[in-house]
Protein backbone atom coordinates (compact mmCIF):
# COMPACT_ATOMS: atom_id res chain seq x y z
CA UNK A 1 0.00 0.00 0.00
CA UNK A 2 1.10 3.29 -1.10
CA UNK A 3 1.91 6.66 1.29
CA UNK A 4 -0.92 8.56 -0.11
CA UNK A 5 -3.14 5.44 0.24
CA UNK A 6 -2.19 5.10 3.86
CA UNK A 7 -2.91 8.70 4.26
CA UNK A 8 -6.44 8.30 2.73
CA UNK A 9 -7.47 5.92 5.17
CA UNK A 10 -10.04 6.62 7.28
CA UNK A 11 -8.89 8.03 10.63
CA UNK A 12 -11.21 5.14 12.74
CA UNK A 13 -9.25 2.46 10.21
CA UNK A 14 -5.83 3.95 11.87
CA UNK A 15 -6.66 4.33 15.42
CA UNK A 16 -8.12 0.86 14.80
CA UNK A 17 -4.52 -0.77 13.24
CA UNK A 18 -2.66 1.31 15.97
CA UNK A 19 -4.57 -0.40 19.11
CA UNK A 20 -4.56 -4.73 17.50
CA UNK A 21 -0.57 -3.59 16.90
CA UNK A 22 -0.08 -2.02 20.85
CA UNK A 23 -2.56 -5.35 21.97
CA UNK A 24 -0.17 -7.36 20.23
CA UNK A 25 3.22 -6.10 21.69
CA UNK A 26 1.67 -6.26 25.30
CA UNK A 27 0.95 -9.73 25.16
CA UNK A 28 4.23 -10.34 23.80
CA UNK A 29 6.01 -8.53 26.68
CA UNK A 30 3.21 -9.76 29.24
CA UNK A 31 4.27 -13.49 27.95
CA UNK A 32 7.92 -12.55 28.22
CA UNK A 33 7.86 -11.35 31.86
CA UNK A 34 5.36 -14.28 32.63
CA UNK A 35 7.80 -16.85 31.52
CA UNK A 36 10.47 -14.83 33.42
CA UNK A 37 8.71 -14.98 36.25
CA UNK A 38 8.00 -18.44 36.37
CA UNK A 39 11.39 -19.30 36.27
CA UNK A 40 12.48 -17.25 38.91
CA UNK A 41 9.68 -17.99 41.42
CA UNK A 42 11.17 -22.31 40.88
CA UNK A 43 14.08 -21.36 41.88
CA UNK A 44 13.31 -19.34 44.58
CA UNK A 45 11.46 -22.39 45.83
CA UNK A 46 14.52 -24.62 44.89
CA UNK A 47 16.63 -22.25 47.03
CA UNK A 48 14.07 -22.49 50.09
CA UNK A 49 13.65 -25.91 50.30
CA UNK A 50 17.65 -26.53 50.20
CA UNK A 51 17.88 -23.84 53.04
CA UNK A 52 14.55 -25.47 54.65
CA UNK A 53 16.75 -29.18 54.61
CA UNK A 54 20.02 -27.65 55.52
CA UNK A 55 18.56 -25.82 58.65
CA UNK A 56 16.42 -29.02 59.57
CA UNK A 57 19.96 -31.24 59.27
CA UNK A 58 21.55 -28.54 61.60
CA UNK A 59 18.85 -28.72 63.69
CA UNK A 60 19.14 -31.83 64.78
CA UNK A 61 22.65 -32.19 64.90
CA UNK A 62 22.36 -30.21 67.45
CA UNK A 63 19.80 -32.12 69.10
CA UNK A 64 21.65 -34.70 69.16
CA UNK A 65 24.86 -33.36 70.75
CA UNK A 66 22.84 -31.83 73.53
CA UNK A 67 21.58 -35.33 74.28
CA UNK A 68 24.79 -37.05 74.20
CA UNK A 69 25.89 -33.84 76.69
CA UNK A 70 23.15 -34.54 78.83
CA UNK A 71 23.37 -38.02 79.06
CA UNK A 72 27.40 -37.90 79.47
CA UNK A 73 26.83 -35.05 82.40
CA UNK A 74 23.95 -37.20 83.98
CA UNK A 75 26.79 -40.10 83.96
CA UNK A 76 29.37 -38.22 85.60
CA UNK A 77 26.61 -36.69 87.88
CA UNK A 78 26.43 -40.37 88.59
CA UNK A 79 29.53 -41.56 89.25
CA UNK A 80 30.64 -38.68 91.21
CA UNK A 81 28.43 -39.25 93.52
CA UNK A 82 28.66 -43.22 93.54
CA UNK A 83 32.71 -42.78 93.90
CA UNK A 84 33.55 -39.43 95.78
CA UNK A 85 34.31 -41.59 98.83
CA UNK A 86 36.58 -43.85 97.17
CA UNK A 87 39.95 -43.26 98.54
CA UNK A 88 38.47 -42.47 101.85
CA UNK A 89 36.70 -45.68 102.19
CA UNK A 90 39.92 -47.52 100.71
CA UNK A 91 42.42 -45.74 103.46
CA UNK A 92 39.54 -46.27 105.85
CA UNK A 93 39.89 -50.16 105.17
CA UNK A 94 43.18 -50.32 106.56
CA UNK A 95 42.08 -49.05 109.83
CA UNK A 96 39.44 -51.86 109.43
CA UNK A 97 41.84 -54.49 109.26
CA UNK A 98 44.29 -53.02 111.58
CA UNK A 99 40.80 -53.02 114.66
CA UNK A 100 40.28 -57.12 113.05
CA UNK A 101 44.31 -58.10 113.50
CA UNK A 102 43.81 -56.93 116.43
CA UNK A 103 41.19 -58.99 117.47
CA UNK A 104 42.51 -62.08 116.02
CA UNK A 105 45.84 -61.61 118.10
CA UNK A 106 44.10 -61.98 121.50
CA UNK A 107 44.59 -65.76 122.54
CA UNK A 108 42.23 -67.98 123.55
CA UNK A 109 42.62 -68.11 127.14
CA UNK A 110 43.21 -64.45 127.74
CA UNK A 111 39.38 -64.30 126.04
CA UNK A 112 38.44 -67.05 128.75
CA UNK A 113 39.99 -65.62 131.61
CA UNK A 114 37.29 -63.83 132.42
CA UNK A 115 38.65 -60.03 133.48
CA UNK A 116 36.02 -57.66 132.82
CA UNK A 117 37.99 -54.95 132.09
CA UNK A 118 39.94 -56.83 129.30
CA UNK A 119 36.62 -58.20 127.85
CA UNK A 120 34.71 -54.55 127.54
CA UNK A 121 37.92 -54.12 125.80
CA UNK A 122 37.72 -56.52 123.28
CA UNK A 123 33.89 -55.92 123.16
CA UNK A 124 34.98 -51.95 122.08
CA UNK A 125 37.03 -52.73 119.71
CA UNK A 126 35.05 -55.35 117.88
CA UNK A 127 31.94 -52.64 117.88
CA UNK A 128 34.60 -50.13 116.24
CA UNK A 129 35.17 -52.65 113.74
CA UNK A 130 31.66 -53.15 112.92
CA UNK A 131 30.32 -49.28 113.24
CA UNK A 132 33.30 -48.71 110.65
CA UNK A 133 31.91 -51.23 108.03
CA UNK A 134 28.53 -50.37 108.55
CA UNK A 135 29.68 -46.59 107.85
CA UNK A 136 31.04 -47.71 104.49
CA UNK A 137 28.29 -49.94 103.41
CA UNK A 138 25.78 -46.66 104.03
CA UNK A 139 28.18 -45.28 100.99
CA UNK A 140 28.11 -48.38 98.80
CA UNK A 141 30.85 -50.28 99.99
CA UNK A 142 30.48 -53.88 100.16
CA UNK A 143 32.26 -56.61 101.28
CA UNK A 144 33.53 -59.21 99.26
CA UNK A 145 33.76 -62.31 100.83
CA UNK A 146 33.51 -65.00 97.77
CA UNK A 147 33.71 -68.51 99.64
CA UNK A 148 32.10 -71.10 97.72
CA UNK A 149 32.08 -68.57 94.66
CA UNK A 150 33.30 -69.48 91.19
CA UNK A 151 36.56 -67.62 91.06
CA UNK A 152 36.23 -63.63 89.24
CA UNK A 153 39.53 -61.98 88.18
CA UNK A 154 38.22 -58.79 88.32
CA UNK A 155 37.25 -59.22 92.09
CA UNK A 156 39.10 -61.75 92.91
CA UNK A 157 43.45 -62.14 93.70
CA UNK A 158 44.41 -66.02 93.79
CA UNK A 159 47.09 -66.53 96.17
CA UNK A 160 47.02 -70.27 96.32
CA UNK A 161 45.64 -73.62 94.63
CA UNK A 162 44.15 -76.01 96.92
CA UNK A 163 43.96 -79.39 95.35
CA UNK A 164 40.45 -80.62 96.03
CA UNK A 165 38.62 -83.22 94.04
CA UNK A 166 35.58 -82.86 95.57
CA UNK A 167 34.48 -79.10 94.08
CA UNK A 168 34.68 -77.55 90.75
CA UNK A 169 38.11 -76.27 89.45
CA UNK A 170 38.03 -72.44 89.77
CA UNK A 171 35.74 -72.52 92.83
CA UNK A 172 37.02 -70.18 95.45
CA UNK A 173 37.37 -72.46 98.97
CA UNK A 174 39.33 -69.87 101.59
CA UNK A 175 39.27 -66.23 101.56
CA UNK A 176 42.75 -64.96 103.15
CA UNK A 177 41.86 -61.49 103.34
CA UNK A 178 38.20 -60.00 102.15
CA UNK A 179 37.83 -57.96 99.41
CA UNK A 180 35.53 -54.29 98.91
CA UNK A 181 33.68 -52.90 95.94
CA UNK A 182 32.06 -49.67 95.42
CA UNK A 183 29.37 -49.48 93.00
CA UNK A 184 30.70 -51.17 89.80
CA UNK A 185 34.73 -50.89 91.08
CA UNK A 186 36.84 -52.56 93.27
CA UNK A 187 38.31 -51.08 95.82
CA UNK A 188 40.61 -53.89 97.22
CA UNK A 189 40.41 -57.50 95.34
CA UNK A 190 39.50 -60.14 97.98
CA UNK A 191 42.49 -62.42 98.79
CA UNK A 192 41.47 -66.27 97.58
CA UNK A 193 42.56 -69.86 97.81
CA UNK A 194 40.95 -71.37 94.73
CA UNK A 195 40.41 -75.13 94.18
CA UNK A 196 41.88 -77.25 91.48
CA UNK A 197 42.12 -80.85 90.21
CA UNK A 198 37.93 -81.33 91.19
CA UNK A 199 35.30 -81.58 87.45
CA UNK A 200 35.38 -78.54 85.91
CA UNK A 201 32.40 -75.88 85.65
CA UNK A 202 29.36 -76.29 83.56
CA UNK A 203 30.48 -72.96 81.74
CA UNK A 204 34.25 -74.62 81.12
CA UNK A 205 33.50 -78.16 80.50
CA UNK A 206 34.10 -79.03 76.66
CA UNK A 207 31.21 -80.63 74.64
CA UNK A 208 32.18 -84.63 73.82
CA UNK A 209 31.56 -85.78 70.45
CA UNK A 210 28.75 -88.03 70.43
CA UNK A 211 28.32 -91.29 68.64
CA UNK A 212 28.51 -91.50 64.54
CA UNK A 213 25.18 -91.41 62.93
CA UNK A 214 25.83 -93.22 59.58
CA UNK A 215 22.96 -92.59 58.28
CA UNK A 216 23.11 -89.05 58.48
CA UNK A 217 26.47 -89.52 56.99
CA UNK A 218 25.22 -91.03 54.04
CA UNK A 219 22.27 -88.89 53.68
CA UNK A 220 25.03 -86.44 53.35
Amino acid sequence: MSDQAKDERAPEEIEATQASDAQASGAQASGERAEGGVDGDYEALVRLLKENEELKDRALRVAAEMENLRRRTARDVHDARTYAVANFARDMLSVSDNLRRALDAIPAEAKAAGDAGFKALIEGVDLTERAMLSALERHGVKKLAPEGEKFDPNFHQAMFEVPNADVAAGTVVQVVQPGYSIGERVLRPAMVGVAKGGPKAASEAKVEPGPVNEQAEKDA
